[in-house]
């Protein structure tokens, strides 16, 4: 009997522990506060440190739909399947089963506003034919955009431990998405939407409340605390932050309005952040409160190219606080980051985008390496695919390009990576794509 005791009281102060842990996470606290019209950080504490991303992993995972939908490669009503994979995760979910399908556009939507695991894990597995595999598309895309200590596990977020980010990386990801999705991230914005009936709301709630804020995602796991990326636009200026590590979900949302505070509006009184505003404005686009089917064709399906702002090369890279000087001032710090791309074509991306980047580089300037000449475009940018794993985030900014030419009545493509800084590097991507038996030779 005294044997059974103990092991129940063993169990009644686990089930306690595990319960605190959900409402009070002891994960290391991080933020990050950049201002992207500067482009200069305003505040970075412990912003290199190593964390869980929990859900605003789905900002990537959404970033890459984007991506396929407008190369061509899906379409936000093409219909997809509930895979068993993708049906077993654990809430917040629709709660669809197994082979059971919903549109593109309903499962971005679920994602983006209810962070729901099970349509983001049902894009990954028709993105990348896996979830798996779907995650190492993520962390290739990752270091294309210089997000360089991320690591990505799952399309959800869900708990893994090699599931790593940092509050810098964060800032990165939330910023391409706004640089190279602009119509896209409205949806960011939407309190709801409607799914086969029922309404299902977000849960971001400091957006609800704060001036100027438009987006980006919240996020928990116990591993991490509670996590928020939020962009907002103060006096017709656009600043990101991301809070890491937070206790609660109040603590976090506090502690982003007051930095967001401090950093961007110096003159806005204490607490006047967290005065009850209207709702956000309903944008073309996307459209709160209407059906799933919200994305508006002209407006959603339109790629206007817009101008792309990078964060500076002057980003500090320390654990330690660095904050600059509320007026005017300049970072501290001046050891730098790689930014994220400027353009598509500025780094050599992940294999599931190569087909949609390739022609976009043709005319990259600097040195080139080729790796094959085919029959048919999609013969080279087979080949592209199969080297882009060798050369991904190793090589500086270099892009895949298929480019065509003519011998004589017949047609040829050639599969080339464009845009090396010198010959020198040229020839070292090279050598590593001959070490994988693949063929390659410098040109220029």
């Amino acid at each position: 009997m005294v044997r059974l005791l103990r092991v129940l009281s063993f169990f009644l102060v686990s089930c306690l522990a595990v319960a605190a842990g959900r409402t009070d996470a002891q994960a290391g606290y991080a933020h990050f506060i950049y201002d992207v019209s500067a482009g200069k950080i305003l505040a970075s504490e412990n912003g290199d440190v190593l964390n869980h991303p929990a859900s605003l992993t789905k900002m990537m995972t959404l970033y890459l739909t984007f991506e396929a939908i407008k190369s061509g490669r899906m379409t936000w009503d093409e219909q997809i399947v509930m895979t068993p994979n993708a049906a077993s995760k654990i809430p917040f979910k629709l709660g669809l089963k197994p082979g059971e399908t919903l549109s593109v556009r309903e499962a971005v939507l679920a994602t983006g506003i209810r962070s729901a695991n099970d349509s983001a894990a049902a894009l990954g597995d028709r993105l990348g034919g896996s979830e798996e595999r779907f995650a190492t598309m993520m962390t290739a895309k990752a270091r294309a955009l210089g997000m360089s200590k991320t690591v990505f596990r799952n399309a959800s977020g869900l708990p893994d431990p090699a599931q790593i980010t940092t509050a810098r990386d964060m800032a990165i990801l939330a910023l391409s998405l706004i640089r190279d999705y602009p119509s896209e991230y409205q949806l960011f914005s939407m309190r709801s939407f409607v799914f086969r009936g029922r309404t299902i709301r977000g849960h971001n709630n400091l957006m609800y409340r704060y001036p100027g804020m438009d987006g980006i995602k919240t996020g928990f796991v116990n591993a991490s605390g509670y996590n928020l990326a939020s962009a907002v636009v103060v006096n017709g200026k656009r600043y990101i932050g991301v809070v890491m590590g937070g206790k609660s979900a109040r603590k976090r949302d506090d502690q982003m309005a007051a930095l967001l505070d401090q950093y961007t509006n110096p003159m806005r009184p204490a607490g006047g952040a967290l005065v009850a505003t209207a709702e956000p404005q309903k944008r073309p686009g996307f459209q709160p409160g209407g059906q799933a089917g919200a994305p508006a064709a002209g407006q959603v399906l339109s790629y206007a190219e817009q101008p792309r702002r990078q964060i500076s090369p002057g980003m500090a890279s320390s654990s330690q606080r660095t904050v600059a000087a509320s007026a005017g001032g300049r970072t501290q710090s001046r050891t730098g980051i790689e930014p994220p791309v400027p353009l598509p074509s500025a780094r050599v991306a992940d294999a599931s985008s190569a087909a949609s980047q390739v022609d976009a580089a043709s005319n990259a300037a600097g040195w080139s390496i080729q790796v094959a000449a085919a029959g048919s475009r999609r013969a080279a940018t087979a080949m592209l695919e199969r080297a882009l794993p060798v050369l991904a985030g190793g090589f500086g900014p270099a892009a895949p390009s298929v480019e065509g030419y003519k011998d004589g009545a017949r047609e040829y493509f050639r599969a080339r990576f464009v845009g090396f800084a010198s010959r020198e590097v040229a020839a070292s991507a090279c050598a590593s794509l001959q070490a994988k038996s693949m063929t390659c030779f410098v040109v220029r």
